[in-house]
């Protein structure tokens, strides 16, 4: 069997509408996985995806700014089967000065980016222990968990507690079987980026700082993400990858 077969594991992906998390569900999928693809919004593309290749999912609609609902559902969706593989995706972002920050924009983007996916990682931790099974966290950092950024306070301050919590988690439950890594995704070709590739003068400034030459693709993140969650990755624990064609090495 190949490292990289996911075949028999269950994968809960949150945000998986669309972007990034439709491409890890789609790319899991492909491994063998079945999904549950989680989020605000209608599940239809990701589904159709999954299915034209050949993949199993079923969706599951909640809010990630509640964070109990979201637990919830995460325990609903482990009580019909295990879940093998959690994939903290979903989260939002809110630009501001930092002067002009208000505190519910600062709540509500460490609710859905850092409080959320803590709470969901701690749920599935405790049903593989309880169970004796290990199993597979992957969470979604930023290029912001390395870099400060100009205007997204909260959204940094956010995706740094998310690398931080990967190690965090990683020295806890290593030992008990569940790997916790985190990705970090460069500038990839999704609907939140749509306005800065149809800019012409920052598309170019940001290809030249790139030294891949282009932006990345869902199915890039994805790829790295079936690496996570398979037996090749069982000896790392609490890495952030960065996944952004050379953007931190320049």
């Amino acid at each position: 069997m190949s490292l990289f077969d996911l075949s028999g594991k269950r994968a809960f992906v949150t945000g998986a509408n669309t972007g990034i998390g439709q491409g890890i569900a789609l790319s899991l999928a492909e491994a063998g996985a079945e999904i549950v693809a989680a989020g605000r919004s209608a599940m239809d593309e990701t589904l159709g995806l999954i299915e034209a290749a050949g993949g199993t999912g079923a969706e599951c609609r909640v809010d990630f700014l509640d964070k109990d609902a979201a637990v919830a559902a995460f325990e609903a969706a482990a009580a019909e089967r295990p879940i093998d593989i959690l994939v903290n995706n979903a989260g939002i972002i809110r630009r501001a000065d930092a002067v002009d920050v208000t505190d519910e924009d600062w709540d509500d983007v460490l609710g859905v980016n850092l409080r959320t996916p803590f709470f969901l990682a701690q749920a599935f931790a405790r049903a593989a222990l309880a169970g004796g099974r290990g199993g597979s966290i992957i969470n979604i950092a930023s290029m912001l968990s390395f870099q400060g950024g100009i205007r997204v306070a909260s959204y940094t301050a956010s995706k740094s507690g998310i690398a931080g919590l990967t190690k965090l988690l990683a020295c806890e439950w290593a030992p008990r079987g569940i790997n916790v890594n985190a990705i970090a995704p460069g500038y990839i070709e999704t609907n939140n980026t749509e306005a800065l590739r149809a800019d012409a003068a920052r598309n170019t400034d940001i290809l030249k700082r790139i030294p891949a030459g282009r932006w990345g693709e869902a199915s890039d993140i994805g790829g790295t993400a079936v690496f996570l969650a398979s037996a090749a990755a069982r000896y790392v624990h609490g890495a952030v990858i960065p996944v952004d064609g050379g953007w931190l090495a320049r």
